[in-house]
């Protein structure tokens, strides 16, 4: 496709936070059926699925609990006041939510600011994510493997 060709990117997991390249097939798939049969997009375009992966962005309030005690790196829309003057960079752990707002831990102190204020976020690639994240792969597996045999002795 030429210039001015559109690209419509897709990250998708399931309710547990795996996905697979035969996943981001199947929903690509299913994407495209619609796509071509309601026709939303105008002109020529592009499709893309993927899963976040493990370094993931974080987009949704919910991200900030449930990767609570993981480090990530935080860009604000505008300055945020700190005692070392302000900012819009944070790398840091993270400490929850308190309401609406993110917490973040750093070696200068513990900050929040609100949710909305995030322009980018994601997570940092480190060791303890890596082995959270192979764990939970081996979970899904064993769990596959629990069906798959189940699936089995009822036939």
């Amino acid at each position: 496709m030429g210039r001015g060709a559109k690209t419509l990117q897709i990250m998708a997991e399931r309710a547990d936070g795996s996905m697979d390249v035969e996943g981001c097939a199947r929903l690509s798939h299913v994407l495209l059926d619609f796509i071509e049969s309601e026709d939303p997009i105008e002109g020529e375009y592009e499709i893309e699925v993927s899963s976040p992966g493990i370094d993931r962005p974080l987009t949704r309030l919910s991200d900030f609990s449930r990767w609570k005690g993981h480090e990530a790196k935080i860009e604000l829309s505008a300055p945020l006041p700190t005692p070392n003057g302000e900012r819009t960079r944070f790398r840091g752990v993270l400490g929850g939510l308190d309401g609406n707002d993110v917490v973040i831990v750093m070696a200068e102190g513990k900050t929040q600011f609100p949710f909305r204020a995030i322009l980018e976020a994601k997570l940092v690639l480190t060791d303890k994510l890596i082995q959270e994240d192979l764990k939970a792969k081996k979970n899904t597996q064993d769990a596959g493997a629990g069906r798959q045999s189940n699936n089995q002795e009822r036939v």
